[in-house]
């Protein structure tokens, strides 16, 4: 009986504990408010013009337009909802033109949105549309040369539009993850899983953190901002039986322990993560935060220590807001270049989406039970 009683007063304590870790990811001060900060984010959001790479909506629009959308379902605020799914109806319309063909990585993501309305509206019409890109991700069209090294990653199972940066395993995994959610059809998740495990095994260092590219040996960033909410987003629907799942959640907790030593005084983390001569930078501070949070919330992280760096990122994102809902210091659009002054010279932009999305994500993340 002795035995029953420790063991019953260990997992007491442990539930008072994790109760408690949850509930100071709950409360803050006004002035960090999740609702409040979301809302005036996504007002602005939606009061913004398209934003276009070229003709086309960009991919950055397309992740901001996720994150308001997350946030308006999860504070069921029908009237941001509606104003969300009035911004898309021109794509079935008069701005056919400026839907991006399924043809690469940043193009094929804007799928992820239909499916998202659909998720949020059960319209049927967004079914399809967004099914298009996902299927066409997977399945090389007609006509396509492809390269001799992507006959090989196609012959793997993997994607046509591999090229081994890490921006593209949010951009791949969210559009999977999506139809996965969308459909119930574990396809879409099982190959977004197994292109994941692949950039991990051919991407991620012994640190956790990953280079831009094969050939690109810093550690910037949003790129690896990208990686860790990638992870996320697919371990949150990842059935627990998938074979995967184990390796997957090993390297994300691998990369979250990383980004701990790196994180600084103020809360921010800086544009190559590792350099102390770099400057803090918001839209991978709002990526690895996001990350962090619902690692807390789901239970993959444990210890006060994760609670306090989520809990510091989304201080610091706020104070890097103006009174608009713009966020400071977001680093601009950025190839790959093998050469560590090119990212410390990139230019620093105020309102730009790459920074305005995780903010949104991570205001849902607080608020999601």
């Amino acid at each position: 009986m002795k035995l029953y009683k420790i063991i019953g007063a260990i997992f007491w304590s442990m539930f008072i504990y994790m109760g408690a870790m949850a509930q100071q990811l709950e409360k803050f001060p006004a002035k960090y408010d999740p609702q409040t900060i979301g809302l005036k984010v996504t007002s602005k959001f939606i009061n913004s013009p398209y934003l276009l790479y070229g003709s086309t909506i960009a991919y950055s629009e397309v992740c901001t337009w996720y994150g308001a959308l997350s946030f308006a379902g999860i504070t069921k605020n029908a009237e941001i909802k509606t104003q969300l799914v009035a911004r898309f109806e021109p794509f079935f319309k008069d701005k056919k033109r400026m839907v991006p063909i399924h043809d690469n990585v940043d193009h094929s993501v804007f799928g992820a949105l239909p499916l998202a309305l659909y998720l949020h509206t059960g319209v049927k019409d967004y079914l399809p549309f967004g099914k298009l890109y996902a299927d066409n991700q997977w399945q090389v069209p007609e006509g396509v040369k492809l390269a001799d090294s992507i006959k090989g990653y196609v012959k793997q199972g993997l994607s046509w539009q591999t090229r081994l940066w890490i921006d593209d395993m949010y951009m791949i995994t969210l559009l999977q993850v999506q139809a996965f959610r969308a459909t119930g059809n574990k396809e879409y998740i099982n190959r977004a899983a197994n292109e994941m495990v692949f950039y991990l095994k051919q991407l991620q260092k012994p640190n956790g953190l990953f280079y831009h590219a094969p050939d690109v040996p810093f550690y910037w960033g949003r790129g690896n901002g990208w990686m860790a909410a990638g992870m996320t987003e697919l371990l949150k629907s990842l059935p627990k039986d998938n074979p995967d799942r184990a390796f997957i959640l090993t390297k994300y907790k691998l990369m979250m322990r990383s980004l701990l030593k790196y994180q600084s005084s103020d809360g921010m983390w800086r544009q190559l993560i590792d350099d102390p001569a770099s400057w803090v930078e918001s839209s991978c501070t709002g990526m690895f935060t996001y990350a962090m949070l619902s690692g807390v919330k789901h239970g993959w992280l444990a210890g006060k220590r994760y609670n306090a760096a989520a809990r510091k990122g989304w201080f610091s994102l706020v104070e890097h807001l103006d009174e608009a809902g713009n966020i400071t210091g977001v680093c601009e659009g950025t190839n790959k270049k093998s050469d560590r002054q090119y990212y410390l010279d990139r230019k620093q932009i105020t309102g730009d989406f790459h920074g305005q999305a995780p903010v949104l994500w991570c205001a849902f993340a607080l608020l999601e039970k």
